[in-house]
């Protein structure tokens, strides 16, 4: 069975967020996919198979963490769509059945990838008792994402407080279904990005993922709103960096962004 480590979100390996990504006829049963996450020990591991022609998806793809099953990811939509397109799999765009709707890829001639993502919902809340002493930093404003995603965004005071984060991961994990995602406006304006983020899930087993799609869809909307533009650039500012193009269009968000391969092997033990 082949098995790829993609690098996703960089245009470079050894940066952005890897993701495993198994090309398969038709999916076992889920503790065997399950197996395989745990494995790869990568944040999501993606499995795909092909679809009957003429339906309204050409792929099936799910996503699993070390621990768990989960609704959306995007970086490992990415790395999937990268290795369609790279292996001659699948010609031009894509469309993924998934649990969370009919998701599209558009490859670019210039080597990118956009996705077409469901834009997540923002509601304002209180900010919960004890999410300061966990993040170990003062959000200035707090919203909930929506079911699909489960995070507690957050914007803080500046750039260099969320690159100075150091949270208490077991304590984060009270307060929202998946985790948290900081935010704060770019501190310089030409630096090349708009806004920067760090990510932390400790209830799906991921103390802090590299480079998240899933949550650019409510961090995109946020900053449109707030610098006033649909067209942005976020930073993912986690030890492997990445770069997300986002795009607010209404109820949809594009995602965009490179892959590059970086193992491509076999996995040897019996399916």
């Amino acid at each position: 069975m082949r098995i790829r480590i993609v690098d996703a979100f960089t245009d470079r390996p050894f940066a952005g967020n890897p993701a495993g990504v198994l090309l398969l006829d038709a999916f076992p049963e889920d503790a065997r996919l399950q197996d395989v996450a745990r494995e790869v020990n990568h944040a999501e591991t993606a499995f795909a198979h092909p679809l009957p022609a003429g339906g309204e998806a050409d792929w099936a793809l799910r996503w699993f963490t070390p621990v768990a099953e989960v609704s959306m990811c995007g970086h490992a939509t990415l790395a999937t769509a990268h290795v369609l397109h790279t292996t001659g799999a699948h010609r031009g765009p894509v469309r993924f059945a998934t649990r969370s709707g009919v998701l599209a890829a558009v490859p670019h001639e210039d080597g990118s990838i956009v996705l077409d993502f469901p834009t997540a919902p923002l509601t304002p809340v209180p900010l919960p008792e004890g999410v300061t002493e966990a993040l170990g930093a003062e959000p200035l404003t707090a919203f909930d994402t929506g079911p699909d995603i489960g995070d507690l965004l957050v914007e803080l005071a500046d750039e260099r407080a969320v690159h100075a984060l150091a949270p208490d991961h077991r304590a984060l994990g009270a307060h929202s279904a998946r985790g948290i995602i900081a935010t704060a406006r770019a501190e310089h304006p030409g630096s090349g990005y708009d806004y920067v983020s760090r990510c932390f899930f400790p209830n799906i087993g991921i103390d802090e993922d590299p480079v998240t799609g899933s949550a650019h869809t409510a961090l995109a909307p946020y900053w449109a709103q707030r610098l006033g533009r649909p067209d942005l650039t976020g930073l993912q500012a986690s030890h492997r960096p990445g770069r997300v193009r986002t795009e607010v269009r209404g109820a949809r968000t594009l995602l965009g962004g490179r892959a590059v391969t970086v193992i491509d092997g076999e996995l040897a033990a019996a399916w």
